[in-house]
């Protein structure tokens, strides 16, 4: 369990280890626990102080919840006399114009125990409305002086968490108010004396501390706000100074404390303050806290999503829950209910969650798992989603390079495969439309960096991986791809860091790379055969399976960088691993040729055998795309537009990785207990409806045993020669299950009679 208060996370272990601490020290004060949980935590401000008094805040919450016993708080404070004498003033009465006093200064008051903080208080508290407090969060006072004393006062603080209008016409998301909000401070009081009669004084003063109040909350807070707020009560005030000093009244607030609905109005301090306040974070990995105990995979896969709202994340869970258990549903169908239909649909259209946020956090599950492996395979590969026949849909474009009809979203991801090419998760996505004024143009142009084509997919995959890498320093990952991915610069991405990921592409024949004076594919072609090698070819389309014997061949050398990049250009040690098919069957229209390029050394057969292994994992990622169109339906998706789509899509690669990773997993580990996949209402209801018996055995069977139950109920006959179930039985034994799991829990844990029928 993890809970986030004050905007820190308190997770089920920190909790106890705050219990522990209120029993060993049961007479601590609340101060010196909250600046041990801050030492902890290492929970500062930007100006580098422990946040104490957010964490006593949070204490304070979690002792309401009743999840901690704070004890009883009995102290009581008598504060000493101030070390400045408080000197009395007296008030002003001027009736002039503002060119008479040419004096005026706004002076921010500098300590609580000065004379300016008395004056400041008595000028609020006997002048103003409000009074003068109390003041929430970060706050910087002010006195407005003149060689006729004390004119008024001014006071601003932490800007509101959220407002409907305000946000709005900022426009940033709620993961960027989150990061940015500190840099929006509010303007809660402001006094001119009542004796005080001078026209165009108060937009003066509010120019005047404007000019510096950046400066001085950035010396105070170590943060410079861009942008100032304010509140008028429309029945009291109209705002007229604000106004004339170039405020912007952009609505109303709520009105949710004292049910008045107040004006508000902002004062930009920079030009640029929209682009600074509406700036994403970067999203990385690590970030944050997944759930201690999962009580399903939803939970265990989205775990530490960085969505701040629980009831999203609950409907999060039960959407995964819900595609899981129906795959080849429709929306509506599988979720069930009207409600959980309509709550669906809000949630893939609600513009606090997006492919990446969700993603995220299932990358975040699929670190842990790479980390048990020595060695990771990364393929990545893209894929086209064709919406053709959704017409309504907005935000599309073509999916292929050609001016044709169809349109759709482009799809380039990569996955986590182990050796033995069991998937565990996915790594990076890319989803877009194309540009349909592009189509038909000469995109790749000699003097056009690869930031502006499209090929640049193929590093920030890359560059994902190499994120993930950092955080598994005990693996070695490997991106692979096929030939479109033989590109001079990820080359020279990937021999950068000498402990970032490998890499394994397919060369390009077309791209006709050059060993020194000789073309790279000739001088392979004449290098010794150092071995033969059994292969395994996958079907694809109408290609049958088959086995092929073939060559291999090895060398290192020298990649030359193409003309293009000019002197920018620089060469790339690599390993060439040559591979090719001696004596095809005439059945064969394609006999392989593969010539694989590595950064990973190759120095023997043995090497250049495994480098090969490693790139015929490569089909496990065009496998999960098939998965992932047949079996999730996502071309069948009717959402509306292409943001909701990539949202739903989020969701769908993870139930699609899920199911092939059970696939994969039985094959791996047939001996394993199901247990590892299924819970127990799950196996219990497989086997009773399996054996046509009340009552389950009383141990779970072999994940294996279970898969082919599973498959079964999905049409996989289990002859001798039908090999293991394949994804498209367990997608259909899968939605059958659902269903007789929903039934056995019915009947076993349910014993209310149902009601007699009207």
């Amino acid at each position: 369990m993890v809970m986030r208060i004050c905007g820190q996370e308190f997770s089920t272990t920190l909790i106890d280890r705050i219990q522990l601490t209120l029993v060993a020290e049961p007479d601590i004060s609340r101060r010196r626990l909250s600046t041990k949980i801050c030492g902890w935590l290492d929970w500062r401000a930007p100006n580098g102080k422990l946040q104490d008094m957010s964490c006593r805040k949070a204490l304070v919450e979690l002792n309401r919840k009743g999840i901690i016993a704070l004890p009883e708080n009995d102290n009581k404070f008598s504060f000493s006399a101030t070390t400045v004498p408080y000197r009395r003033f007296s008030i002003p009465s001027l009736n002039c114009d503002l060119a008479d006093i040419d004096d005026i200064t706004v002076s921010p008051v500098t300590s609580r125990y000065c004379n300016d903080s008395k004056v400041w208080r008595t000028l609020l508290d006997d002048h103003h409305y409000l009074g003068s407090g109390p003041l929430c969060g970060a706050q910087i006072r002010y006195v407005v002086k003149s060689s006729q004393g004390y004119l008024g006062a001014l006071s601003f603080s932490s800007a509101v968490w959220a407002m409907k209008d305000r946000d709005s016409y900022i426009g940033w998301s709620d993961t960027a108010r989150r990061t940015n909000l500190n840099n929006i401070v509010s303007n809660n009081r402001f006094l001119i004396l009542p004796t005080i009669k001078v026209k165009n004084l108060a937009s003066h003063i509010l120019s005047l501390v404007c000019d510096r109040l950046a400066d001085d909350w950035e010396q105070k807070y170590n943060i410079r706000p861009v942008l100032v707020e304010t509140f008028v009560d429309p029945s009291k005030f109209r705002g007229t100074c604000y106004r004339a000093a170039n405020w912007q009244p952009i609505g109303l607030s709520s009105g949710r404390r004292d049910g008045i609905k107040k004006e508000i109005l902002l004062y930009p301090l920079v030009s640029n303050w929209k682009t600074t306040l509406c700036a994403e974070p970067e999203i990385k990995l690590g970030d944050s806290a997944g759930i201690e105990s999962p009580s399903n995979w939803a939970e265990q896969e989205f775990g530490s999503v960085q969505i701040y709202d629980n009831r999203l994340k609950q409907r999060l869970y039960t959407i995964a829950q819900d595609f899981y258990n129906k795959p080849q549903a429709n929306i509506p169908e599988a979720c069930g209910t009207h409600a959980g239909t309509v709550g669906t649909y809000r949630f893939m259209k609600n513009k606090k969650v997006n492919m990446d946020i969700l993603l995220t956090a299932h990358t975040e599950a699929t670190v842990e798992r790479i980390r048990e492996h020595q060695v990771v395979l990364a393929p990545q590969d893209t894929s086209t989603l064709n919406y053709t026949h959704h017409p309504m849909t907005e935000g599309m474009g073509p999916i292929n390079t050609v001016r044709d009809r169809n349109t759709g979203l482009i799809l380039h991801d990569t996955l986590a495969f182990t050796e033995d090419g069991t998937p565990l998760g996915v790594l990076d996505a890319q989803c877009w439309a194309r540009d349909p004024h592009d189509i038909g143009k000469k995109r790749h142009k000699a003097n056009t960096p690869i930031e502006q084509k499209e090929s640049m997919k193929w590093l920030r995959s890359y560059q994902r991986v190499a994120e993930v890498q950092k955080l598994c320093p005990n693996t070695m990952l490997v991106s692979v791809g096929d030939r479109e991915a033989d590109i001079h610069e990820l080359f020279a991405e990937a021999t950068k860091d000498s402990n970032g990921p490998k890499l394994l592409v397919r060369s390009n024949k077309a791209r006709n790379r050059k060993v020194d004076q000789d073309k790279l594919w000739d001088f392979m072609a004449k290098q010794e055969i150092a071995g033969s090698l059994q292969i395994h070819i996958p079907h694809s389309g109408s290609r049958k399976a088959r086995d092929a014997m073939v060559d291999i061949s090895f060398a290192e050398v020298e990649l030359t960088p193409p003309k293009r990049l000019g002197s920018e250009g620089k060469p790339v040690k690599a390993w060439a691993i040559y591979t090719i098919e001696p004596q095809p069957d005439e059945s064969v229209a394609s006999p392989i040729e593969w010539l694989l390029i590595t950064t990973v050394p190759t120095n023997t057969f043995n090497d250049a055998r495994q480098r090969v292994e490693w790139y015929a994992k490569r089909w496990g990622i065009e496998v999960y795309h098939r998965t992932l169109k047949s079996g999730c339906k996502i071309k069948d998706r009717q959402l509306g537009d292409a943001d909701r789509i990539e949202t739903c899509l989020a969701i769908d690669m993870v139930v699609a990785w899920r199911i092939f990773h059970l696939t994969m997993l039985g094959r791996e580990n047939p001996d394993a207990p199901c247990t590892v996949f299924f819970q127990d209402e799950e196996w219990q209801a497989l086997c009773c409806y399996t054996s046509k018996k009340q009552v389950p055995p009383p141990e779970p069977p072999t994940l294996q045993k279970a898969i082919r139950m599973v498959g079964a109920m999905g049409g996989h006959l289990g002859r001798k020669r039908d090999g293991p179930p394949g994804a498209q039985v367990l997608w259909r034994g899968l939605q059958r299950l659902d269903t007789v799991t929903e039934m056995y829990t019915i009947f076993t844990h349910n014993v209310t009679p149902c009601p007699a029928p009207p």
